[in-house]
């Protein structure tokens, strides 16, 4: 029988656990002095990058760790996936400085709400909203004496069941009958998310675009943090700077055409080139 345990060890490369949470693709994550407190499904946890490796620590003892290490995707192969990218000067650079970005694989349902709700907000703004949700909607999970309160991310059902009044009160805005409509299209199976892996891309990304609230930019990040679909290419406006500025700084070009761009010069690891631009411009260049 396998022993239960509140603390684990897990040895990496190249893996930036600050800029992994710190990215924007997740938004329930906190850095502080003794690591990044974070709730992953219905378990809190602390994460430290210590040593080449990454150490967790949980509350309640855990049986195992394949949630986590299925989350952090701690067993990529990141030299594998940077091989695939074009060797152009723009990527290069945004490798050589945010090395070690992963992307997470988070639970379908709390991705693709968290994206409802990131429509035209910043990702501080994001998280300010997720934790209001959460804190009003979501279940208490059990933490140390003396801890801040932590909540799970409501279900589908739960948000359903919520009158649009009760989401804005969460600061979210036009966002909440979209929220609201999608959780019950989700509860009531006229969307099966968790069928949605056996998908093709294109077939997935067409499903998703059908729910309130979810245009391409949205969908093609569930489908890259959630599922796992690695040419998915989320296209927001740090996106077309990036494209822009780096590759077309003396020619004007209309967004249609970056996004045709994006569509054949990235590779079959697009979404993780994606990233590494995304978390370069914002972190890097502004």
């Amino acid at each position: 029988m396998t022993e239960a345990t509140h603390t684990a060890v897990f040895p990496v490369r190249d893996y930036d656990l600050a800029a992994t949470l710190g990215s924007g693709q997740a938004f329930r994550w906190e850095g502080r002095e003794d690591g990044w407190h974070g709730v992953v499904g219905s378990r809190p946890v602390r994460l430290l990058a210590e040593g080449g490796c990454l150490k967790a620590f949980s509350h309640t003892p855990q049986i195992e760790w394949g949630w986590l290490t299925e989350y952090l995707q701690t067993g990529l192969n990141l030299g594998a996936v940077l091989a695939t990218f074009p060797a152009d000067g723009p990527l290069g650079r945004a490798v050589a400085a945010c090395r070690g970005l992963r992307l997470l694989r988070q639970e379908p349902w709390e991705c693709l709400a968290s994206f409802i709700l990131s429509s035209t907000k910043q990702i501080v703004q994001i998280r300010q909203i997720v934790a209001l949700l959460c804190e009003r909607f979501g279940d208490s999970l059990a933490v140390a004496r003396g801890s801040s309160p932590v909540y799970s991310f409501p279900s589908a059902a739960r948000l359903a069941g919520v009158s649009e009044a009760d989401l804005r009160a969460c600061k979210m805005g036009f966002r909440a009958p979209y929220l609201r409509e999608t959780a019950a299209a989700v509860a009531s199976g006229q969307v099966d998310l968790q069928a949605l892996s056996g998908r093709s891309l294109e077939g997935a990304r067409a499903e998703l675009v059908r729910l309130p609230g979810v245009g391409p930019k949205i969908a093609d990040c569930v489908l890259l943090f959630a599922y796992g679909f690695p040419a998915a290419f989320p296209v927001d406006v740090w996106i077309l700077k990036a494209l822009q500025e780096l590759y077309f700084p003396k020619r004007r070009m209309s967004a249609a055409r970056l996004r045709r761009f994006s569509e054949t010069h990235f590779g079959p690891n697009a979404g993780y080139a994606q990233q590494y631009l995304f978390h370069y411009m914002r972190t890097q260049i502004r």
